[in-house]
């Protein structure tokens, strides 16, 4: 796999000029580059898409083909989706038309995009026609019309003499874990009869509500591989009453929900943790400022302001007694209510086999270090090998590390698309400023690449000095061709 990208950069054959032609309906195509290194050719095509309009449940696949005599070879596609076929996708979790393409929302597609494909030489490409197929699809993926247009002829391929330069790319290990955490939570609106706070689990919707909170921790109450450390809970009473009555609702409603909870479970004494607030002002904030009360500001005024509580709510109900008549149907019974979250801890895996199977069924149990060593035991890469480090990003798209090693991984499919948007959360390590210049290196901007190895190096990344020296020399060919 790597080899392959060992000539991304660098390349120069001939290129077909076109007078943006249309190739197949809504399509053209402004230029297109054959050129030969080695064992490998590259494929460079410029097309226009500001002509393609795609309906909402309708979607267009275009394959660019290589294509002589009964020999042919079709490169990565660009897909364009309606909205409805993109968001249908997005909403299952499903790939897209096909594996590896270029993804667009009809309404974000750009007016032209670029295709680069790199492969293997043979002898067949010689003379080979470059054609362009555009494939529409409805409901189900069915195909509902084709067209095929030709994007050029070539008598021959221009062989580049020129090795180009493909860096070295650094992947970092993340740091274990002697335990790892993670939580559950929600919110559950137990219905008390008025002034009670004993719990009736068929009294209005509590059925429901408490199936909610059972769920949450059988979900992981189950799990052989998991430890609960703690259920939480924090309950809430609505501001209508005094705030001292309040109190007393709020302490007797979660100490009853715990004791709801500790009949089911048993759990050891110090796992159920709880608290309680008697009046949830910051919820009620929340729903006022959302809506469309005729005097929502200043009944925002009088609940940002230092009076007390119960002064706040005479204040609301007597200088706006129509709002308040509408918060206290709408908004009040909202506010009782009780947040819970479940803390538990999964065990470490360290069979590297084990993690692998893990990784297919259930990826969230995994830590990144996890992720590092099934890694390992792939070829670099290798299908596999990227597949490791894409799973780990999508489980934590935040963290400065996956998202590096995803950048990498995307750079060494040669998909920079893809590595830009990793690098962008990849932190400021002296590691993601070397991928950066990595990154600057595949786009062949030499002066960018120069700035990020720079500072890469200067914060002791180790393989920047070899960078540096190559791209001085390329940027030195590239002055004396002009």
């Amino acid at each position: 796999m790597k080899s392959i990208y060992l000539i991304v950069s660098g390349l120069l054959g001939c290129v077909a000029p076109l007078s943006a032609q249309q190739i197949v309906p809504g399509v053209s195509a402004d230029s297109v580059r054959l050129a030969r290194s080695g064992e490998y050719l590259s494929v460079d095509i410029d097309l226009c898409l500001r002509d393609l309009d795609v309906e909402s449940n309708r979607a267009v696949l275009l394959t660019p083909r290589l294509v002589n005599g009964a020999d042919s070879l079709e490169l990565a596609s660009i897909g364009i989706y309606g909205r409805r076929r993109y968001f249908y996708y997005v909403r299952n979790g499903a790939s897209m038309l096909s594996e590896g393409e270029q993804s667009y929302r009809s309404a974000d597609k750009p007016d032209g995009t670029s295709c680069h494909a790199v492969v293997p030489y043979a002898e067949w490409m010689n003379g080979a026609s470059l054609l362009l197929r555009r494939s529409d699809y409805g409901c189900c993926n069915t195909l509902l019309a084709e067209h095929s247009g030709r994007l050029g002829d070539y008598e021959e391929i221009v062989v580049v003499p020129q090795e180009p330069y493909f860096p070295t790319l650094a992947y970092i290990r993340p740091t274990a874990e002697s335990e790892k955490h993670y939580s559950l939570s929600g919110s559950a609106f137990i219905d008390f009869p008025v002034d009670r706070t004993e719990i009736y689990p068929d009294y209005r919707r509590n059925t429901v509500e408490l199936a909610k909170i059972q769920a949450t921790i059988d979900s992981v109450r189950n799990d052989r591989d998991v430890r609960i450390t703690s259920v939480w809970l924090k309950g809430y009473a609505s501001p209508e009453s005094p705030y001292a009555h309040n109190a007393e609702l709020a302490t007797g409603r979660t100490a009853a929900l715990e004791s709801h909870i500790q009949q089911l479970y048993r759990f050891e004494p110090g796992v159920i943790v709880t608290e309680f607030e008697p009046e949830d002002w910051e919820g009620l904030r929340r729903y006022v400022e959302q809506s469309n009360l005729a005097h929502r500001e200043q009944i925002l005024a009088l609940i940002d302001s230092d009076l007390a509580p119960d002064a706040k709510e005479w204040r609301i109900k007597s200088s706006y007694p129509a709002e308040y008549r509408f918060l206290l149907q709408n908004c009040y019974p909202a506010l009782r209510h009780t947040d819970y979250r479940i803390d538990y801890a999964v065990r470490r895996f360290t069979d590297v086999e084990e993690i692998k199977r893990v990784m297919k069924s259930q990826p969230q149990k995994l830590s990144l270090n996890e992720f590092y060593l099934a890694a390992q035991s792939c070829e670099t890469g290798s299908d596999e090998f990227i597949e490791v480090f894409e799973t780990a990003v999508r489980m934590y798209p935040d963290d400065a590390v996956a998202n590096l090693n995803a950048a990498n991984t995307a750079m060494q499919r040669g998909d920079l698309k893809a590595a830009g948007r990793y690098l962008v959360r990849s932190g400021e390590s002296p590691e993601a400023e070397y991928a950066r210049g990595a990154y600057a290196i595949l786009s062949e901007d030499y002066e960018a690449a120069e700035r990020h190895l720079l500072r890469a190096k200067s914060a002791g990344a180790e393989l920047a000095d070899e960078a540096l020296s190559e791209i001085r020399k390329r940027k030195s060919e590239q002055t004396d061709n002009k």
